[in-house]
């Protein structure tokens, strides 16, 4: 039995495992539905005093997991009040019959917010995909956060996906997709087991070019907040030059797969400092 599972509270796995997605599963009893996307909620977050508001037992769930759809996303939140969810989760059938894991955050909302997901006027930018907030973000970099972080996280997410890998094992499907936000997100799935579907040789690529003699070390010559000397050294370091634009590329069309239960036993980062 794999560390960390759970089983389905009073369902079977085996009862479970014949649905084989998330549209099916969806097509069950709102109840039993619920039942079982609360299990993918890290157990630390449902027990911790600190997340519950005054009066009540634990936080607050919501579920959108529509009938006929593939698709569940789970917030949860202190109060009803609270601007930024301390879990928040998004995962979708893909026509392959993959799990894709869309979107993870778990925040210390307890932490200083970062409006890296604000421009100067106030406008939502899609967590600094579409446009940038340079103040906040710069904030955010020297307070050891990483692109696209608003908030500080809880350390988390290992537990957290853990907690998915059974979850998509007990539904019957064998491979779970991604596409990492960020460089270091990247790196963070590789160590929970990932391989590439797209993307590896730049991975490599960026690797090779952070070393001391490499041309994207070069590149760290303080013209920005975001290239200084060192960088190279940590994944946060080199995250942020990227996000910078250091690349001259996008780094857009990364695809990362897990085969459920196997590690791909990729790290393309030669680096010991996170």
């Amino acid at each position: 039995m794999r560390q960390g599972r759970r089983f389905f509270l009073n369902f079977s796995w085996k009862t479970t495992g014949s649905l084989g997605s998330l549209r099916n599963l969806n097509n069950t009893s709102a109840a039993r539905r619920e039942a079982i996307y609360r299990t993918l909620i890290p157990a630390s977050i449902l027990q911790d005093p600190r997340w519950r508001a005054a009066g009540r037992n634990g936080p607050l769930i919501r579920y959108i997991c529509p009938e006929n759809l593939g698709l569940v996303r789970i917030e949860v939140r202190r109060s009803e009040a609270d601007r930024d969810c301390l879990f928040f989760m998004q995962a979708a059938d893909t026509p392959y019959g993959q799990l894709e894991l869309t979107l993870c955050i778990i925040n210390n909302i307890d932490g200083r917010r970062y409006d890296i997901d604000r421009d100067a006027e106030g406008r939502d930018n899609c967590l600094g995909t579409l446009t940038r907030n340079i103040p906040e973000e710069i904030d955010a970099m020297r307070a050891g956060l990483c692109p696209h972080q608003v908030l500080p996280g809880l350390g988390l997410f290992r537990e957290f996906f853990c907690l998915f890998e059974q979850f998509a094992e007990d539904l019957g499907i064998d491979t779970i997709v991604a596409e990492p936000l960020s460089y270091n997100t990247a790196l963070l799935y590789e160590e929970m087991g990932f391989g590439y579907l797209c993307g590896y040789n730049l991975m490599r690529r960026i690797d090779a070019g952070f070393r001391d003699d490499g041309d994207l070390t070069q590149k760290l010559d303080g013209s920005s907040a975001f290239r200084q000397p060192g960088m190279n050294r940590t994944v946060r370091g080199r995250s942020w030059a990227i996000h910078d634009g250091i690349l001259e590329c996008s780094w857009d069309g990364i695809r990362i797969y897990k085969v459920i239960g196997q590690d791909a036993g990729i790290r393309t980062f030669s680096g010991l400092e996170w």
